[in-house]
């Protein structure tokens, strides 16, 4: 076996047609990382009758007296399932980027290990996961365990939604809250559409909480991605939100007052009185929060005539599959359930595009246990999701002299 040095194009020809392909795995993707000050390596994996079995791009910047830690994002594109070749691999990776400054190699393989339904129940898995997870580990890869919750370099959950069925059926395999969520922002007057321009600047508005990446990575993505990439925009139109908002309120009304009467009627036993007085306090809850409602819709009227955007979403088409790299809402306007349209403009959009399955991104493994996270499970899961779990993250050290050397001037590390 032997690692050489391929051009781009060579690693494209490999990568594209792997088992594990990913869009991390691309010249599009490094094309970005280098503007980001990162240093890319395109290596092949050459066995004994000089045929390509193996490929990866890694991307590095020098840490420590000209050391260097290496990152190949979601893997390298191999077969792990023989150990004996594992094992060989791990040796040329020490022996080649060892000599070249490299202190550790990270991987986290775009490998599944189980397939399961939304509510975390096992539907299917990897006949060989637990063999390449014990491959690694005997190849001294240090195996960074089952995190439930997020890894160092990309999530070992995701939320997929299928795709490859009628459009209503896909709808009405929702949850209930979920449908429901769609409405109310339809009723709001949310409004979905794409950016064809691809300016993010206003996308970053409402994704920068939650992301350590530049307004311009994003840019950088689409300049790099191109025609696979597109932008999301959800905006609130404010005279349907304040026409909606005021017709809801006064239907609330007419219910309340026939609540009252009602309650007034002698012939009524003390349960029968009972019932109907705490439907009309759960009309009453309802009417408070349908007039504050009307209030912020005619207040946003004012201000926005011509309505406002609130949130947006940025997606890559990658092998007849949409991911979704990131999305936000602004946190004002959370309660109107933009998010939730987002996505299922998206699934429709991506559904009649015949693609296989819209990637909603990270969730988190714990899925009986309260957490800080549960929402986000909540929500992505609402969809009717299948939950794809990965192999997980790897380190190699590559050469311990200066890794044991650089943990020693990093204590923290």
């Amino acid at each position: 076996m032997k690692i050489v040095t391929l051009s781009p194009t060579q690693f494209n020809k490999v990568a594209t047609n792997h088992r594990y392909r990913n869009y991390y795995q691309t010249p599009e993707y490094a094309n970005v990382m280098v503007k980001f000050g990162y240093n890319i390596q395109y290596l092949g994996i050459i066995n004994e009758n000089n045929k390509l079995i193996g490929a990866t791009l890694i991307m590095y910047k020098e840490v420590f007296m000209s050391n260097k830690i290496a990152y190949a994002p979601r893997g390298i594109l191999f077969n792990y399932e023989n150990a004996d070749n594992v094992k060989e691999l791990a040796a040329k990776l020490k022996q080649v980027l060892g000599k070249q400054g490299f202190m550790i190699l990270r991987i986290d393989p775009y490998i599944p290990l189980t397939i399961r339904d939304n509510k975390g129940n096992i539907i299917n898995f990897n006949n060989q996961g637990n063999t390449i997870i014990e491959n690694l580990k005997e190849a001294n890869f240090n195996y960074k365990g089952k995190n439930l919750f997020f890894e160092t370099e990309n999530p070992r959950w995701e939320a997929l939604v299928l795709l490859n069925r009628d459009i209503r059926e896909i709808f009405s395999k929702f949850d209930k809250r979920t449908r429901n969520k769609i409405r109310k922002a339809t009723n709001c007057g949310i409004e979905i559409y794409i950016d064809n321009d691809k300016n993010t600047e206003i996308l970053y508005e409402f994704i920068k909480k939650k992301t350590t990446n530049p307004q311009s990575f994003y840019q950088s993505m689409c300049t790099s991605y191109k025609d696979n990439i597109e932008i999301y925009y959800a905006k609130l139109n404010t005279q349907t939100f304040i026409i909606n908002s005021r017709r809801t309120y006064e239907k609330e009304i007419e219910h309340n007052n026939q609540l009252a009467t009602t309650i007034q009627n002698p012939n009524l036993d003390i349960k029968e009185r009972n019932n109907w007085l705490n439907k009309k306090m759960e009309s009453d809850k309802l009417l408070t929060t349908y007039k504050n409602t009307l209030i912020l819709a005619t207040n946003l009227l004012k201000e926005y005539p011509e309505g406002l955007t609130i949130g947006g979403a940025i997606t890559i088409i990658y092998d007849n599959a949409a991911y979704i790299l990131i999305d936000g809402i602004d946190e004002k306007y959370t309660p109107l359930n933009a998010s939730y349209l987002l996505k299922w403009r998206m699934i429709d959009d991506y559904n009649k595009k015949g693609l296989k399955y819209l990637n909603l991104n990270a969730i988190v493994g714990e899925f009986e246990k309260k957490n800080k996270y549960s929402g986000l499970n909540e929500m992505k899961l609402g969809f009717n999701s299948t939950i794809t779990e990965y192999i997980g993250e790897f380190d190699i050290i590559l050469n311990n002299f200066t890794y044991n050397l650089y943990k020693s001037f990093n204590k923290n590390k």
